[in-house]
Parts: C-alpha cells; sequence; structure tokens
C-alpha cells in the first residue's frame, strides 16, 4: 500500500513554474523555495493532524534549516525536532518555543546538554543509560529537572535505504526492546531527570503504510507490557519517516498526509490523557525545493553525450550518497528531446546526478532545476574542492 503518486509512473511529464528572468540575475548554483507549496503543505499538515484531539507535530530540523524555512514553519505553530547543539540553537534562534523544541540523537556532548538545559527544552529522547545519567548529573548542577522520554529500537524494518533505516536491532539507535523496562526504572531512581514518554523512529523515505502500521502494532504491544507494570507513558512520540513522490513533483507536491495520520488513529491504541507526536522533515520541505544550476558545457563522448552543471555533488550529495533520484528539467529550452548524463564538475566519478535521462536539448548556459532537493539538500552542501556553499532564496524574495 503506497502513499503517494510513485505506482503512477506513466503520469505524462510537465514542468514545473519558475521566476526563469529573476534565476537569470542569479549566480548558480543556488537553491529556490516554492513559499506557496511550502504554505500548503503546512496547512495540509495543521488540517490532517488537526482532526485529532492528542496529535502534536514537529519539524525535524536537519531535513533543512535555512532560517526563512524555519520561520515559516515557526510561523505554522510547529515544534521542533532537533538532533544536535546547533539544531537547538538554530530552533531558539527561529523563535520556537523553548517547551516545544525536542533534542534527540545518540552522541550529545555535555555542551549541548547544557546549551538545551539552559533553555528548558521540551524533552531530551534519551537513548542509553549512560547518557541518562549524564543528563541527570548536567541538571542536577544547575537545579532542574529534565524531561527524558526514551528511545526505543522497535526492530521494525522500512522498506527504504538502508543508510536512511533506523528501527532494526542491528542499528546503533535507541534502546532495545528488553532493556525498556530496566532505563525506566533507572530514571525513576534519579532525582532530576523525570520520565515523560517513549520515541520511536524507524526510518527515512518510506512510501509502505504497512511499515507505520508494524510499527503502532510494535508500539501497542510495548505499552501493554508497560500497562501491567502501572507504566503509563504521557507522550508517544512516532517519529517521521514519511516519504514524498520524487518522480512527480508537480503531480504530488503534497505527500498523502491525510492516510499517513489516519492509518495511526486506527492503528494505534492510546491511553486517556496520551499525547502522540509526530516528527515531520522531507515530507514538510523536499517538495518546495529545487536545485538551480546551468549548464557550463555540453560534450559529446564516444556512445553518450553529458550535460555538465556548474553544480555537482557537495551542493545536492543525495545521487551520489543514495543513489537517489531527481527530477531534472530544461527550464529554458522547449526543444526536442536528446538523451544526457547530467554530471558535475567535481573530478570523482560519483559526480552523477543522472543518467540517460530525456531532456529539452541541452546548450551552454541553459538552467536545469533539480526537484524535490527541499530536504537534505542545502542542509548537507559542503565546502568540497574549495567550492562556495549553494544560497538559498524563496519565491518570496523573487517578486
Amino acid at each position: 500500500m503506497l502513499i503517494c503518486g510513485e505506482q503512477f509512473h506513466n503520469i505524462p511529464m510537465i514542468k514545473g513554474t519558475f521566476p526563469i528572468n529573476k534565476f537569470q540575475q542569479i549566480e548558480t548554483p543556488f537553491y529556490y523555495y516554492d513559499m506557496a507549496v511550502l504554505r500548503q503543505t503546512l496547512d495540509t499538515i495543521r488540517q490532517e493532524a488537526g482532526k485529532y484531539d492528542n496529535f502534536v507535530v514537529h519539524y525535524a530540523v536537519k531535513a533543512n534549516a535555512n532560517p526563512k524555512i524555519l520561520r515559516v514553519i515557526r510561523e505554522a505553530g510547529l515544534g521542533a525536532d532537533c538532533v544536535s547543539g546547533g539544531e537547538v540553537r538554530a530552533s531558539v534562534e527561529a523563535g520556537f518555543p523553548n517547551n516545544k523544541i525536542v533534542y534527540a540523537g545518540v552522541g550529545k556532548t555535555d555542551k549541548e546538554i547544557n546549551y538545551s538545559l539552559d533553555h528548558d527544552i521540551f524533552c531530551f529522547n534519551v537513548e542509553s543509560i549512560p547518557e541518562l545519567e549524564v543528563i541527570n548529573e548536567l541538571a542536577e548542577a544547575k537545579n532542574k529537572v529534565a524531561h527524558v522520554a526514551f528511545r526505543i529500537n522497535p526492530d521494525v524494518g522500512a522498506h527504504t535505504h538502508a543508510n536512511i533505516t533506523t528501527g532494526l536491532a542491528e542499528n546503533k539507535f535507541g534502546i532495545s526492546m528488553e532493556d525498556m523496562e530496566t532505563v525506566i526504572e533507572r530514571a525513576n531512581e534519579l532525582k532530576n531527570v523525570k520520565f515523560v514518554g517513549l520515541h520511536f523512529h524507524i526510518g527515512s523515505q518510506i512510501l509502505e503504510m504497512n511499515d507505520f502500521v508494524a510499527l503502532c502494532n510494535r508500539v501497542n504491544e510495548l505499552q501493554e507490557r508497560l500497562m501491567k507494570r502501572h507504566i503509563i507513558c504521557e507522550h508517544i512520540n512516532v517519529g517521521g519517516g514519511l516519504g514524498v513522490d520524487y518522480h512527480h513533483p508537480n503531480h504530488f507536491p503534497v505527500p498523502n498526509l491525510a492516510e499517513y495520520f489516519a492509518v495511526y488513529h486506527k492503528h494505534l491504541r492510546l491511553y486517556p490523557g496520551q499525547t502522540l507526536h509526530f516528527e515531520l522533515g522531507r515530507a514538510v520541505v523536499a517538495q518546495c525545493g529545487s536545485l538551480i544550476s546551468r549548464v557550463t558545457y555540453v560534450k559529446k563522448g564516444t556512445n553518450k553525450q553529458f550535460a555538465i552543471l556548474d553544480a555537482g555533488f557537495p551542493d545536492l550529495i543525495r545521487p551520489a550518497l543514495y543513489q537517489a533520484y531527481h527530477r531534472i528539467e530544461n527550464l529554458t529550452s522547449d526543444e526536442a528531446e536528446e538523451t544526457y548524463d547530467v554530471v558535475g564538475p567535481i573530478c570523482e566519478s560519483s559526480d552523477v546526478f543522472l543518467k540517460a535521462v530525456d531532456l529539452n536539448k541541452a546548450h551552454r548556459g541553459d538552467l536545469f532545476a533539480l526537484r524535490s532537493a527541499g530536504a537534505y539538500g542545502e542542509i548537507m552542501a559542503s565546502g568540497y574542492n574549495c567550492r562556495e556553499l549553494p544560497k538559498g532564496y524563496t519565491s518570496e524574495e523573487l517578486v
């Protein structure tokens, strides 16, 4: 059972709408964010999650921490899900209320924990007893009580890339189910932490609804175990993971959030007074963003031709790192299609965005859009080869 248009590969392709005249005046490569798509997505989240009184949605800051993006998400009322002290700081600076900031991550440092304690964040998602004891020690030094939830590894697989599967027993994340009661008992022994809930996360770019059903079933089992011992969690956090349609960003700019939230409402049993938390990242920002790049050269090889862009994998690493697909559009040509390998300028063979793709005939100076790049695009850019980081512009700036 799929949750977006990935099953419709025969849909006629159409190009997105972009302010090309404005683009011509900007140095490439750069990221462009369509704020209408972002706001439409946020409105849909608010509408669909709002059908259920006890659903709370946080934004996974790791997907895109551009301050202009964070501001709009904060204004929409979402909380902030952070996985580093830097993300906690970015959330604070973007104006997220401290009581809506959650800090997860398997390797929190003392500096990061102290910063989070100083800002009285809502909760730490804890991944081990040693981490729990460090948080307690640092909170004691500040005469504070830190709220903690325990990330439990549910040993639930997800139909996604191996590098972004996080819920299997072999993964580094979380506390084993067998140790769940032990860590809760340890928390109750400590004076400067308060146990408030459980946290789960099984992966990213998940398109199979049955993966989320499996997580619901596992959470139900674990809650039943705790109830037998009269342990009640105020908060259940099921993470994120909802995928988007990378093949059809123009047809499906907003993922099927209605079905996503409905699955949890139907399959996950909450007890009176419990709140269900979500951490959506990719689903919020992926489709609003595109990497805009110019064709530097068109090179004809023996068996193929190459469209060589001024963007490379330092600007968008997902194709090289995950073998990820991004739809590519030639924004400035309507000529007959030809077949290209679209590549970057980096002196490594992995600097390839897409092979054997049919595009409108390319010329030097044409503008290409690499679509669905709003998540894990700009945020993962690097200065490899001493390249400048790509800048980010919004549609509201380019009017």
